[in-house]
């Protein structure tokens, strides 16, 4: 974590300041290894401090052995320890997490701090979280090999008298199981006609009740994450399904393909979505490729239209194209790809082939 502060820190200098609050708790995770919220870090040319409270003393000394504490005593409110430990600190001109920092507590250290002038930071941190490195690679295979067996054992037990909450709840339990935290969202399932909501609930539809399912999931397994999205065949394949399965699945391998370094996250984007305009589908496909993903589900870059980002070496994003017919259902597929140095690698490893698909 050291040399992640140490880039920070550069960065801390470069710009004129004596300091940065990292008030975003997923920020002070990556910068420090520190697992726990309501927590800061004070980031100086000289030193770096968390700023906590007693819950989390033993954790913190587990969890980031080595840095600086501030630990304030219960009745203490934060704001006013924050302001206490900035004063210790002797900051005068103070980097601040824009996106983060709300308006109210920027302008009660202000008023607590009067000659300390606060300057607004964009995406600072959020910049080196970009490019994940070995250890944070690692687990993001772990994500993704989690939610690839729990979707196995859940395809196989799959009943068309399963509710599609059910369905999330085994998917859930599977992941638990095998040793994930947690689902990195609420899982998506959706029965035919309510597949054309890409975020939809489950409900207590029940799987028989259309020939197809779709089926989007992500496990976390403990810190990073994994995302992927399945359509499911329950019934015999129709041939409007098989037809547009299999736009959607040419859209999605062009989209890989053009995953590489240099690339741009729009020349990417164009690359899936050119397959679905050229099919006549265009209009159906509304929202963009995908996302990167890591510490969480949904973070830089964004593969879509206008973005001009380069695709580096290190960066995991989603490929997700879709489209949607109100009343008939929808059809996505989705894998984490990594960028490597020659192009890309796909992380995710759940068949998706239609035959694949099919169960019952």
């Amino acid at each position: 974590m050291s040399d992640r502060r140490e880039k920070l820190r550069r960065q801390i200098k470069q710009q004129g300041l004596d300091g940065l609050l990292v008030t975003s708790f997923i920020n002070v995770t990556y910068l420090t290894g520190f697992t726990g919220d309501d927590s800061y870090l004070l980031l100086t040319r000289n030193g770096e401090t968390v700023i906590s409270d007693q819950r989390y003393t033993t954790q913190l000394e587990e969890e980031c052995p080595g840095l600086d504490l501030a630990i304030r005593s219960p009745g203490v409110k934060m704001l006013d320890w924050t302001a206490k430990t900035l004063e210790k600190a002797k900051v005068s001109r103070l980097g601040v997490e824009a996106e983060s920092m709300t308006l109210a507590l920027r302008n009660a250290l202000a008023k607590a701090l009067p000659k300390v002038e606060f300057v607004p930071t964009s995406g600072w941190v959020e910049e080196l979280r970009l490019i994940k490195d070995k250890g944070e690679l690692d687990r993001i295979r772990k994500a993704c090999d989690l939610g690839r067996r729990a979707f196995e054992v859940v395809k196989a037990k799959l009943t068309p008298e399963m509710t599609e909450q059910q369905v999330s709840n085994e998917l859930e339990y599977q992941a638990r199981q095998f040793g994930a935290k947690r689902m990195s969202f609420e899982t998506i399932v959706a029965v035919g006609p309510r597949a054309a909501l890409p975020h939809a609930r489950p409900t207590a539809r029940k799987i028989g009740e259309s020939d197809f399912t779709l089926i989007d999931w992500g496990v976390d397994e403990g810190l990073y994450m994994s995302d992927l999205t399945r359509v499911l065949a329950t019934a015999k394949i129709s041939p409007k399904l098989r037809k547009l399965y299999g736009v959607v699945l040419k859209a999605q391998l062009a989209g890989i393909e053009a995953v590489r370094p240099g690339a741009t996250c729009e020349q990417v984007d164009r690359a899936a979505r050119a397959v679905i305009e050229t099919a006549g589908y265009g209009k159906q496909f509304g929202h963009g490729l995908g996302h990167g993903i890591g510490l969480e589900i949904h973070e830089a870059p964004r593969l879509a239209q206008g973005q001009e980002r380069e695709l580096k070496p290190g960066m995991v994003v989603t490929i997700e194209p879709g489209v949607y017919f109100p009343g008939w259902g929808g059809i996505r597929i989705e894998d984490d790809v990594l960028v490597t140095r020659m192009g890309h690698e796909v992380l995710t490893s759940v068949p998706k082939e239609l035959e694949e698909c099919t169960v019952g």
